[in-house]
């Protein structure tokens, strides 16, 4: 009974807090840029342990399953399925909202961020970011697809080891717990958090007005984007969790509530990934050997959200500077957009450095990135949120396909 009060507790107040900061972002911006130092101090609160908790829990869960063959080949084949469906209902909305009709002054420069790297390729995302020749530089970039590749051969030594690896696997269930109980920690701080980001990030857009007022200079960008998230979000991933998992979206959706609003509030699903494993393996009840291995995993290269945006965006810039894209670009489009998503970072904005790739590949202006940017920051936690909701029902999914009624059957 105390813990369901907590739960409750703490619903109430993300929801306040997501509430409250809307409030006070809108009516006292100079007020909520002070207080945004609270909002920091709680993400990097999150990434603090962000990387302890990949580490651990990946490793762990190599050394307890033993292998990473049925779990990886079944959790990579869902990731590559959703975010391809993700893509294609982007292709498909945007195609029929055509947002960019019209073609439109470019409103903002092409960012740091984005023109840094102007010379990125595929190979450099998908293939030169799995091995890392130093652990300890990637782990300050919070480059985390290598710290991922690490944890998983180590997790595989040690589980080679039989009886040897004992010692070590107890170590790492206990360092396991430890993070765990932190995580905990934080999350007592979660309202606080939210309540200061969102106040903090609305009143540095100007305030409320300012943030409508662009919407609607943006409205069918906008409309695109969100409409396109919501059929993904509401009606795709909910179908494939009825389906292949078996379970009531609804009762699902509330055991995730915390970190589905946290990965709205810090707009970066590495951040949120703590409250994720808590939300998926301690109230959804996912097992902990899957879910402490496919929401890592997840969380870096399961990009729904941001892969479905990458392609409404780079198809709306091509409409606003009059270019026609055929049938081939968009086929184009919808496999670099695809594989694009599984190397963008799980942090704010990083959608904005992998659709340089998506861009390139059809020959569009990389300056088109200043049509979309003043939005930017809006529509990020909008992806994101889907992105995590994505990762949570493909850890319901793998789990059943690994130890529910299709393994048995």
């Amino acid at each position: 009974m105390k813990k369901l009060f907590g739960e409750h507790y703490l619903i109430i107040g993300i929801i306040l807090g997501v509430i409250l900061g809307v409030l006070v972002g809108s009516l006292y911006p100079v007020l909520s840029i002070k207080l945004g130092f609270l909002g920091t101090l709680f993400l990097n609160a999150l990434k603090m342990i962000v990387l302890p908790l990949i580490v651990v829990s990946i490793t762990l869960s190599i050394m307890k399953v033993g292998n990473l063959g049925s779990l990886g080949l079944k959790t990579l084949f869902y990731y590559l399925i959703t975010t391809g469906i993700a893509v294609f209902i982007g292709i498909v909305v945007v195609n029929v909202i055509h947002p960019g009709d019209g073609g439109m002054a470019l409103t903002g420069q092409m960012p740091d961020i984005v023109s840094a790297k102007e010379n990125i390729s595929l190979i450099d995302v998908l293939l030169l970011k799995f091995v890392s020749p130093n652990l300890f530089n990637s782990a300050e970039e919070f480059e985390i697809l290598p710290l991922i590749v690490a944890s998983i051969l180590f997790g595989a030594a040690f589980a080679s080891l039989g009886k040897e690896n004992k010692v070590i696997v107890e170590v790492f269930t206990i360092l396991d717990k430890a993070i765990m109980k932190i995580v905990r920690w934080i999350m007592i701080f979660t309202p606080i958090g939210i309540f200061s980001l969102i106040a903090d990030r609305i009143g540095m857009a100007g305030g409320g007005g300012a943030v409508i007022e662009l919407a609607m200079e943006l409205g069918k960008y906008v409309l695109s984007v969100v409409v396109g998230l919501s059929i993904h979000g509401f009606i795709v991933l909910p179908i494939i969790l009825l389906l292949f998992a078996k379970r009531n979206p609804l009762e699902y959706v509330q055991n995730l509530s915390k970190a589905l609003l946290t990965a709205f509030s810090t707009a970066s699903s590495s951040a949120t990934l703590p409250l994720t494993m808590e939300g998926v393996i301690d109230e959804a009840k996912v097992t902990p050997k899957v879910g402490k291995f496919v929401l890592p995993l997840g969380a870096t290269i399961n990009m729904d959200g941001t892969a479905l945006y990458e392609a409404v965006a780079v198809i709306f810039i091509a409409q606003s500077y009059g270019i026609e894209l055929g049938m081939a670009e968009m086929v184009v489009v919808f496999f670099t957009a695809t594989l694009a998503a599984i190397g963008a970072a799980g942090i704010p904005e990083a959608g904005l450095v992998t659709m340089v790739l998506v861009l390139q590949a059809v020959g569009l202006p990389l300056e088109g990135v200043g049509l979309i940017l003043a939005i930017d920051w809006l529509l990020d936690r909008f992806r994101t949120t889907v992105n995590v909701w994505g990762d949570c029902i493909g850890a319901a999914v793998i789990d059943r396909f690994e130890n529910g009624d299709v393994q048995k059957g």
